[in-house]
């Protein structure tokens, strides 16, 4: 199928995708409203960084919290109009009138589940740069470990559905 060619078809959200969507944009409602609530009691120095392993590697000032929420906001919008035009995504050749809702479903919904484990990711970022600032804590956490391991998990778990479209 020719790329430039590819036909637009209008597939309805699934229901994971909707839930997705809720706990996603929960989670960046959330981070905005915490930093905001929290940002008068805030120290001037904040943790902005971590090591590998989790640790505070440098402070910054609190202005640099409002990175996380900025970059959150540009990520989502972004991967949202992204989502939204599966037929100008990267598709194999064997991409055909047959199978071509089953590959832009499947790679709609990568990009959706992606977008919205990344919104909890910084939700979680700030909650802890946040919280580590303000109390003897000293490290992420396993937490962290497990938004990224979710991300490599929907982004093979799709690659492998793709591979099986026929």
């Amino acid at each position: 199928m020719n790329t430039y060619y590819r036909p637009v078809l209008h597939i309805e959200k699934s229901n994971s995708e909707r839930v997705a969507n809720i706990i996603g944009y929960a989670s960046l409602v959330a981070m905005v409203l915490y930093l905001l609530l929290k940002w008068s009691s805030l120290p001037a120095q904040v943790a902005a960084h971590f090591n590998a392993a989790g640790e505070v590697d440098r402070w910054g000032s609190k202005y640099e919290l409002l990175i996380l929420p900025v970059i959150a906001i540009l990520i989502t919008f972004f991967m949202e109009l992204i989502e939204r035009y599966p037929h100008v995504h990267n598709y194999p050749e064997r991409l055909c009138e047959a199978n071509v809702h089953a590959f832009y479903l499947n790679s709609r919904q990568m990009l959706n589940y992606m977008k919205n484990i990344i919104n909890m990711l910084f939700a979680f970022l700030v909650y802890e740069s946040i919280e580590i600032s303000v109390s003897d804590d000293i490290a992420l956490g396993l937490p962290f470990g497990l938004f990224l391991f979710a991300l490599f998990v929907v982004m093979i778990w799709k690659i492998i559905v793709s591979t099986k479209i026929k």
